[in-house]
Formats: C-alpha cells, structure tokens, sequence
C-alpha cells in the first residue's frame, strides 16, 4: 500500500472537530498571509543533508512503502534552525541525516490503525507534530565514513532503550546522544521523551495540521518557480 493523492483526499476522519488542511488552494492562501507556513524542502535548502527516510521504503515498523516519494518537507523556521544546525555540525565533520520530517495526516492515521499504541504513533484525534510540519526525526553522521554515529538504537525501536533518559548505555552512546539533544535543544527544538531521534520545534502550535501529499508540494513548488 502506498499513501499518496487519493488517500490524502479520502483520509479517515477520527475528530470532526480536528481542523486538517486538506487543499492546495487553503495552503497557499495560508502562506501568502504568513511566510513562515511554507513547508521547505530541506534536500533543496540544507546543503548536504543526508535523507533515509523510511516511509518510502519497506524498511519501517509498517513494513510497507508508506510514501510515493522519498522526500522532507519542514516549515520555514524550523528549516531555518536545521540549516544553521547542519552549518555548525559541518565544522565538526559531521551533518545531519533526516528520517522523517513532514509527515501527512493520512499516514499518521495509518500508522494508529497498525499500531494502536500513542507513545510511540500519534492520536489520529489529535494528530501528530509531524503533520504540522514542525517535527523532525533525525541523527547524525560523520562526513568521513558517511556512517551514523552510534546511538542507543535504530530508528523506530519502540522500547525503553530508545528513551532519552535511558541510562544503561556504553558511554561513547551516552556522549552521542547527549551531544545530539544539546545542539538540537540549542537551536529551538525539544526532544520526545520516549525517542532520542525525535525533535518538536518550539512553537508547532502555531502550525496548523497538514494532509497534503510530498506530490502535491512538488507541484506547487514547481508551479511557484515557474510564476
């Protein structure tokens, strides 16, 4: 199964109250009122960041190809932030990698109906930081060998060991991980309690919920360039 168009315009609706932007037209008004509403292509904007993003892949806890298209989409701001990030993490040789960013309202109610457990996969009532465009999961990895520094776990390991506080851990994992939590928490994001490789930026609820596909993005930022 694959999320794309047709699911963003037929998504299951758990909240009736829960406001989703659904329509290109709605988005791009919405940037017109507010620059910083505009959801960026980090591949575009960040020079050198690394994607491995999951979710275009069979390679996640769904086991199925969730996105059409291997992509990474954040609001202005928070782009901003990960860029300067990314800036200041090259003079140590070593830059980001980007799991997921942008994440539509759709999948996050795939991911619920898969696995019904809200620690680890949004409340589709409330929906997800990621469909704000305001969440990133992330590492990092070293410039020479292109390799992910070590960290407690791999991406979406849904156990104790992925917790932030989690102790029990070799100290070059501890200093890893720790490094990574200050220079995010440094440039204004917060980690999630229950894993190291997810940051809210500081003010997502600003940010409305999103259930546009990476294709419809695409299409509108090809259209803009073209105005």
């Amino acid at each position: 199964m694959v999320l794309g168009i047709a699911m963003s315009q037929n998504t299951k609706v758990y909240n009736k109250n829960l406001e989703v932007i659904s329509s290109i037209d709605e988005y791009q008004k919405m940037i017109d009122e507010n620059p910083n509403f505009e959801l960026v292509d980090l591949e575009d904007f960040v020079p050198g960041i690394k994607l491995d993003i999951r979710y275009a892949t069979e390679n996640n806890f769904t086991e199925q190809k969730v996105y059409e298209s291997a992509k990474a989409y954040a609001r202005w701001p928070v782009a901003k932030a990960l860029l300067i990030i990314q800036q200041e993490l090259s003079r140590r040789n070593m830059g980001l990698k980007i799991f997921d960013a942008y994440r539509p309202y759709a999948a996050t109610v795939l991911f619920y109906e898969i696995y019904k457990d809200t620690t680890y996969v949004a409340s589709p009532w409330s929906g997800s930081r990621h469909n704000r465009g305001a969440a990133v999961d992330l590492s990092i990895v070293d410039l020479d060998t292109g390799e992910e520094i070590q960290m407690p776990t791999g991406y979406d390991d849904f156990t104790e060991v992925a917790h932030p506080d989690y102790m029990n851990l070799p100290d070059n994992v501890l200093g890893n991980r720790n490094f990574l939590i200050t220079t995010m928490q440094k440039h204004g994001f917060k980690v999630y309690p229950y894993e190291w490789w997810h940051f809210d930026f500081v003010g997502w609820q600003e940010f409305p919920l999103m259930d546009l596909s990476f294709e419809q993005l695409e299409k509108q930022k090809n259209t803009d360039k073209q105005n």
